[in-house]
């Protein structure tokens, strides 16, 4: 790969990435590389390297670099997108691409105290958490992409949903990032409404550093740092569209809805009053409409909207049962705040069996023969519902929510059908661990059946709220090649995840193309809150938003199906 339409060479740009962050956080090697370059579940492609600035100052002058050496950038926080958005795709840019990686820059500042917090470019969801705990206040996701130690900015460069249906999607618009002119000119652009001066490398210095009080922080900027209507959009239960998706030009906004066509340094956010305990009722049903019912009862007419509202199908359970078992156990006994290291240990590992011919899922085999052995960690009145109930929801509320919800399931179960039970504190954590061990145990279930599944077609879609019959249907022809379904969701929003293990040597894409054009007939919005990443195509709106921001197509080109070409040719 050579430094297309640059006046300097690739070494020499190494150099230089070397000179601002060390030549440790260069990487180039193949196998150092790979966690970066490799996605979670979809994409890889080459790079020239992978640069770790571990702060804003050289997070900005790594940018700036790589694009005055005509270079793709991709900015990557976690790493944990589920739709390839977050590294290379393939092999063919016309450019050498840079990865920069922001996760040594984990700063999180507390505003107005702590009702808002600033979040540098690699600050987690986990760590927002347990420094606001204590204040008595929240991130706007407590589950979901906290358990696997995604991003705050990527969170909302991706729009990220999550479970939270008070809240909605990730959202602000005050953000400080930089982005590149039509004229391949790189500017610096504060919308935090914090005063810091006016050369990016002051501004960028003194943020670094802390170098600010309250006085610099202006409240009345007319500037959203939540999104306000979703907790209203949800409860409208007979909106013939869907309450949330990524393609709604609602929530596109500078940093908001991104997808890395920026590079963002920091986000100003809300944090939100804890609410005290919670409950979790497990409620499951042989009958889907029933849970229709229950979701449109709840929505439509509980004075206390639910904490959030998670959906497994029995196949989901039981995928997640035998081969999310070790990442369940790994959250239980060791903590997110490990995950990231976890990821990057395996990967190494995988690139080193790789080269030595042994493939590249050997670490998921092994993980898999160890855990076979060990006895079966889930609470023995979940495994029940799992033999008696083909759909189970996880209902949490809080507060005088709690009595309300207890008063109305008992008055409607047990049915014929379904029945439900109160969950102890380590049931309901249970629960909810098990309903995120899903994503991690299709992953690892196609890792280690290489010889029966070509791969995973993951759908993230979100239904029109006025949906009655939420189940999912399959064009003609498509049932043959399905290995396995792997339904999931958050329930209450209609925003559901299919997942569908495509035997070997079917047409993956073209069976996911199928099924879209399948379902978008039912006024289906795709993606739902994964980002379209390189897997689905971005709407025209979406598509001119991102053309918006990057005119010369130097950022994460390629993304939604979009030109990977310099200046969008």
């Amino acid at each position: 790969m050579t430094m297309a339409s640059s006046s300097i060479s690739g070494e020499t740009l190494l150099a230089q990435l070397k000179g601002v962050v060390g030549e440790r956080h260069v990487l180039t090697d193949e196998r150092n590389t790979r966690r970066y370059r490799k996605g979670y579940r979809y994409g890889d492609g080459a790079v020239l390297a992978v640069v770790r600035p571990g702060t804003l100052l050289e997070q900005w002058r790594v940018f700036k670099a790589c694009v005055e050496a005509g270079c793709v950038v991709i900015t990557q926080g976690a790493n944990t997108g589920l739709n390839g958005g977050s590294t290379p795709f393939g092999d063919d840019y016309d450019r050498p691409v840079v990865v920069i990686n922001t996760m040594r820059i984990g700063r999180i500042d507390l505003l107005k105290g702590g009702e808002q917090v600033l979040c540098h470019a690699g600050a987690t969801l986990h760590r927002l958490e347990k420094l606001i705990r204590p204040l008595g206040r929240e991130p706007h996701s407590v589950i979901g992409s906290t358990t696997i130690g995604a991003s705050v900015v990527g969170g909302v460069c991706n729009n990220s949903g999550g479970a939270l249906i008070r809240r909605g999607p990730a959202f602000t618009q005050l953000a400080l990032y930089a982005r590149v002119a039509e004229d391949g000119s790189v500017s610096l652009i504060n919308h935090l409404g914090i005063e810091l001066g006016n050369d990016p490398e002051t501004i960028l210095s003194r943020l670094d550093r802390g170098e600010y009080g309250e006085g610099n922080v202006n409240y009345e900027t007319g500037r959203l740092a939540s999104d306000p209507d979703y907790s209203r959009l949800v409860r409208d239960i007979d909106a013939p569209t869907p309450g949330r998706y990524n393609n709604d030009p609602r929530l596109l906004y500078e940093a908001a809805g991104s997808a890395g066509k920026l590079c963002v340094f920091a986000v100003r956010l809300d944090t939100f009053a804890s609410s005290g305990p919670s409950r979790v009722f497990y409620v499951g049903s042989n009958e889907y409409s029933e849970l229709t019912e229950l979701r449109r009862h709840i929505l439509g007419t509980f004075e206390n909207a639910p904490v959030a509202g998670e959906y497994l199908h029995r196949e989901a359970y039981t995928l997640a049962e035998e081969y999310g078992k070790d990442l369940y156990l790994f959250l239980k006994h060791v903590g997110t705040e490990h995950i990231s290291t976890a990821f990057t240990l395996k990967s190494r590992f995988d690139a080193i069996t790789g080269k030595l011919g042994l493939g590249t899922n050997l670490s998921d085999r092994l993980l898999q023969l160890i855990v076979g052995i060990l006895p079966n960690h889930l609470p023995k009145r979940m495994n029940a519902f799992r033999d008696r109930y083909q759909h189970h929801l996880l209902l949490r509320m809080d507060g005088a929510g709690i009595e309300e919800a207890r008063r109305y399931l008992a008055s409607i179960f047990p049915s014929a059908t379904g029945d439900f039970f109160e969950c102890d504190d380590e049931e309901a954590a249970a629960a909810f661990r098990h309903r995120y061990a899903v994503g991690g145990g299709t992953v690892r279930y196609r890792a280690t059946h290489p010889d029966t599944v070509e791969n995973i077609v993951a759908l993230d879609m979100a239904l029109p709220r006025n949906t009655l019959d939420w189940r999912e249907t399959l064009p003609e022809g498509v049932e043959e090649n399905i290995v396995r379904r792997i339904p999931c969701g958050h329930f209450l929003c209609q925003v559901f995840h299919y997942e569908y293990a495509v035997k070997k040597g079917a047409d993956w894409m073209d069976i996911e193309h199928r099924i879209i054009a399948h379902l978008s007939g039912r006024g289906i919005e795709f993606p739902s809150e994964h980002n379209v990443g390189h897997l689905y195509e971005a709407k025209p709106v979406l598509a001119e938003f991102y053309r918006s921001l990057d005119p010369t197509n130097t950022l994460n080109p390629g993304i939604g199906h979009t030109s990977k070409r310099r200046n969008w040719a």
